[in-house]
């Protein structure tokens, strides 16, 4: 009887948690037990990435930072392979991407490894999951990992809970997030909104123009539901700008309203050299002398 079917069947009916003790770190166990080593040093060379590995992005500092900790402590938790369907001879990740671009930084010729057999599909199921224990996961590569989960194998959001230590509330809050226009979830993925923020924008008409205000202005999140609540007619279109004047501008209003015994009010915005200076008139005779005082200013005169 040939073994793939069996490989197939065994493959479909692990589930999530068999396949997350492969990719969870190893249990400490006593000095003084017997221990048996299970993994094995591979060359780096012959290891190869996951070309359908569902994280593409590596930043610099992150891997200096793990090639700095290998450099000092070594690989902790060992990667996890299988036989390379695409090279014989080699082997290609299933977790650890990170640890082996890292491991190559830090100059170390091996790493450590568990030779497991996957198919295709376990493969892809397992770097889903690595990646969404990641603590560093923005909330749109996570949300992303959920529903890849549950798009190609079937997971549902109570299972996924389970097995990953996550609540319902949590997976399906971030789910939501994939509703948004693609420009919002690009503020989200760099941080310049964060989940709370793109949460309240759900349900509003214009997501994209109110996310567009809530970075301009730097609103919190109340703030953010707040505006998302109002009808969109009386919603901000532009930024705010502080009605809070100086200690100068202040004096400088009671100064001139006490000389023309009329009310003034300047608006002078901060850092700019423009702005304006309102004079209230009561009746007609002080607009009167507002006028006389105004038509007799001698030009040029500094003192006016």
């Amino acid at each position: 009887m040939s073994d793939k079917p069996k490989t197939e069947r065994r493959g479909l009916g692990r589930g999530l948690s068999a396949l997350m003790a492969d990719v969870s770190p190893e249990p400490q166990v006593s000095e003084n037990a017997p221990q048996k080593r299970l993994d094995q040093f591979i060359p780096v060379e012959m290891i190869y990435p996951n070309p359908d590995q569902p994280r593409r992005s590596f930043t610099a500092d992150d891997l200096e930072s793990l090639a700095a900790s290998i450099r000092e402590k070594g690989i902790i938790q060992p990667l996890i392979l299988r036989e390379n369907p695409r090279k014989t001879g080699t082997y290609e990740i299933v977790a650890g991407e990170r640890r082996w671009r890292a491991a190559q930084m830090a100059q170390l010729h091996a790493v450590p490894a568990l030779i497991r057999e996957f198919t295709d599909s376990e493969v892809l199921e397992v770097a889903i999951i690595e990646n969404i224990q990641r603590a560093d996961l923005n909330p749109v590569e996570e949300a992303m990992g959920y529903r890849q989960l549950m798009d190609r194998f079937g997971h549902t959001q109570e299972k996924l809970g389970e097995a990953l230590s996550k609540s319902r509330s949590h997976i399906a809050n971030l789910l939501r997030l994939l509703q948004l226009p693609e420009e919002v979830l690009e503020m989200l993925r760099d941080g310049r909104l964060s989940a709370g923020h793109a949460r309240a924008l759900i349900t509003t008409d214009d997501p994209v123009a109110l996310a567009r205000l809530v970075v301009v202005n730097g609103l919190s999140v109340r703030e953010t539901e707040r505006l998302a609540k109002q009808p969109q007619s009386k919603k901000e279109t532009k930024p705010r700008v502080s009605t809070e004047k100086d200690a100068d501008s202040k004096a400088l209003e009671g100064d001139l309203s006490a000389n023309l015994g009329m009310k003034v009010r300047i608006d002078h915005k901060p850092g700019q050299e423009a702005g304006q200076l309102a004079i209230q008139y009561d009746t007609l005779e002080q607009l009167d002398e507002l006028c006389r005082i105004l038509t007799s200013m001698p030009k040029g005169n500094p003192n006016y």
